[in-house]
């Protein structure tokens, strides 16, 4: 699997000169699988120059949501493969409690965006899947496996598996919230177990949380310890704060790094920046 990190804030865009090295896009990630394959984890704004790449394609696209929050869906418009005749894009939708599967189409009504989605060239398919006891599928030779996660209004984690090799989606994720989990700390664990790629929500601090609890979001240092119970390989901390700079970022991932070094585990833990490639 060839991944490549396409936007990486939470929240809204971060533009500006101290966010350039690890960008200010949101959220998107692109899987390419050993076939030639597109999945894509979100349509948030870094999925319009993902668009650019796959535009000289002509196989289908499969996007993951996550759930419906701007962040995540606000770059589908502008994703060109949409506006390509006979196209096939398959969305699944995120697992959230309002149940709007077609949010991501419904932006393109005319009040937010001025074409109309029953005026796009691609077929559009949105295949809502009920929860089953083993909530997996394959899109052709990869295993794809979801979980819901710990956010206000719901939405959807995810794995992807591949010739033995395995990543894990977790975004928008609060490991310990004041409210009702969805999912529990070791739930996550065993579903994150073993992938060479952890890539988790890592928007907040120890120093946010007395104002943000409960807001959907972890901070740092959990994802950390997440990823050590998990005895991944990679940690990707994703979903940056708009808010933090670039020095910020790296001072997080000096933080992360003691936090690991002190544990004596044999794991990479990385801020992940807009156009970064990892090949697993």
């Amino acid at each position: 699997m060839k991944i490549t990190f396409c936007g990486v804030r939470g929240s809204t865009p971060a533009p500006g000169a101290e966010f350039i090295r690890y960008g200010g896009n949101t959220a998107c990630v692109h899987v390419e699988l050993a076939d030639g394959s597109d999945i894509v984890l979100d349509a948030g704004t870094g999925i319009r120059e993902l668009g650019k790449k796959l535009a000289s394609k002509k196989t289908p696209v499969h996007i993951l949501l996550s759930h419906n929050h701007w962040d995540h869906i606000q770059g589908f418009p502008f994703f060109i493969p949409i506006y390509q005749p006979n196209r096939e894009i398959l969305i699944t939708p995120g697992l959230t409690d309002l149940k709007q599967p077609e949010a991501v189409l419904d932006q393109m009504t005319g009040s937010y965006f001025p074409v109309h989605k029953n005026d796009l060239a691609a077929i559009i398919k949105v295949i809502p899947r009920p929860v089953q006891e083993d909530d997996e599928w394959y899109i052709n030779n990869a295993l794809v496996s979801r979980l819901k996660m710990n956010h206000p209004g719901g939405g959807s984690c995810y794995t992807i598996k591949e010739n033995g090799s395995k990543i894990a989606y977790i975004t928008d994720n609060e490991l310990y919230p004041p409210y009702r989990k969805q999912t529990d700390f070791l739930d996550f664990v065993e579903f994150a177990t073993g992938a060479d790629l952890l890539i988790h929500d890592a928007q907040y601090l120890v120093s946010d949380m007395p104002g943000k609890s409960g807001w959907g979001h972890s901070v740092a240092e959990e994802a950390v310890k997440l990823a050590m119970a998990c005895k991944v390989k990679q940690l990707a901390l994703y979903s940056h704060d708009p808010e933090r700079t670039d020095d910020d970022i790296d001072e997080i991932i000096a933080h992360c790094n003691d936090v690991i070094d002190a544990g004596g585990m044999d794991l990479i833990c990385f801020g992940a920046r807009e156009g970064q490639i990892i090949e697993i």
